[in-house]
């Protein structure tokens, strides 16, 4: 490079690229789409990895009046699930420029402490859990441009919302067990006040009750192991008929139901078939494997980024549900007779 050790500028880059400072600012800035072809923005890429240059921030934010910062509300950190969605909006973020917080909101029952003295002040956008909502107006987030998660689109407080395809997971579930003549059903149901469970609770009964001669019963409990195995417990003590399948709202309370189902000296699945939803490393650990619809936390976080940079940028976010997959192992089976 000509200027020896100087830093380059987006003039060298310009260039070497043999393009205007306008086009380098377009492509670097991720704004060339429409405006400069891709042979071009690949060589201005090119020319920039090749002089080492590196924008600067500082001046481009100052000039944006932007932070590049934006804000992830969850539930907990804890969550492996919600760890997948950092992940992915992090790695998404990371291509634009943007740093990513997360805010723990546990239980998604109450805000943990506010992170800024002004949220307004110190970020360009939100995205949010709908399990986590509660704390957005803890931290006037609900006042930024903003991106639900598991949220209902009919009432959402977005801007824009992404969502897995939990409805056509829970009519896979059903329909698998089904299948496979089960007719009585428990369903464990997570007590949280959520858009995402009360999916999960409308759309199995919804399902169940295409087939003649189902029942569904629901036993509630908190998201926890030691509350699913009391809950699981309670409810398989109730008279009535036995069920033969307990479709649980996520793997962890699964995992609370398998030891409920053990300590009543029950067997999975030749007396109770069990199901999840989410696919956590937790579902290969349990003996026997468990039944779960898998969920990919992953995209479901570079969703969630990519639909706030459109926002950002005065764009229409991409439509359209994620899907899921029913992963079907050694917790069901069918119903052995009485």
């Amino acid at each position: 490079m000509a200027r020896g050790s100087t830093r380059p500028t987006s003039r060298d880059v310009a260039q070497a690229a043999g393009v205007s400072q306008a086009a380098v600012s377009l492509v670097l800035g991720d704004k060339w789409r429409g405006r400069v072809s891709a042979a071009t923005a690949e060589r201005v890429r090119q020319a920039a990895r090749d002089l080492g240059y590196r924008p600067n921030l500082a001046a481009r934010n100052l000039r944006l009046g932007r932070t590049r910062t934006v804000l992830l509300v969850v539930p907990a950190l804890t969550n492996e699930f919600f760890a997948g969605v950092y992940t992915g909006a992090a790695r998404v973020a990371a291509r634009h420029g943007f740093g990513v917080v997360l805010y723990p909101s546990p239980a998604g029952i109450g805000p943990a402490r506010d992170p800024f003295a002004s949220a307004q002040a110190a970020l360009d956008g939100v995205i949010a859990s709908s399990m986590a909502a509660d704390a957005l107006t803890e931290i006037r987030g609900d006042q930024l441009p903003l991106v639900m998660l598991d949220s209902d689109p009919e009432g959402s407080l977005g801007a824009a919302t992404v969502n897995l395809d939990i409805t056509d997971g829970v009519r896979q579930v059903a329909e698998h067990l089904l299948a496979q003549g089960h007719r009585t059903f428990l369903h464990l149901a997570a007590d949280v006040p959520s858009w995402t469970f009360e999916v999960r609770a409308r759309e199995l009964a919804a399902r169940v009750a295409t087939t003649p001669g189902t029942t569904v019963r629901t036993a509630h409990s908190a998201l926890s192991i030691e509350a699913a195995l009391t809950a699981t417990t309670t409810a398989l003590a109730e008279p009535g008929p036995h069920p033969t399948a307990l479709v649980c709202d996520d793997d962890k309370l699964a995992a609370g139901a398998y030891k409920a189902i053990r300590r009543l000296g029950l067997r999975i699945p030749d007396d109770i078939s069990v199901t999840g939803l989410d696919d956590l490393a937790l579902a290969t650990a349990l003996d026997p494997e468990l039944t779960t619809v898998r969920l990919d936390a992953e995209t479901v976080g570079e969703r969630g980024m990519q639909a706030l940079l459109a926002v950002l940028d005065g764009r229409t976010p991409d439509a359209g549900d994620i899907p899921v997959e029913l992963v079907v192992r050694g917790s069901t089976a069918p119903p052995h007779a009485p």
